[in-house]
């Protein structure tokens, strides 16, 4: 699920850094560092849950 978590965070990246998506907080292309921190952050959240309950 982390690979998963990983590639579409990636690949939101990619985008914002082609052509900025628009939202809030990423209206230009070199915020696409705030995607990575996110998807860094939304891995290690969905690591210490899965770990959690085993």
């Amino acid at each position: 699920m982390t690979k998963l978590i990983a590639l579409f965070m990636a690949m939101l990246a990619l985008i914002q850094f082609i052509k900025p998506l628009g939202l809030p907080g990423l209206k230009r292309r070199q915020d696409a560092w705030k995607l990575a921190v996110a998807g860094v952050g939304l891995m290690f959240l969905f690591i210490l849950l899965t770990a959690g309950f085993k």
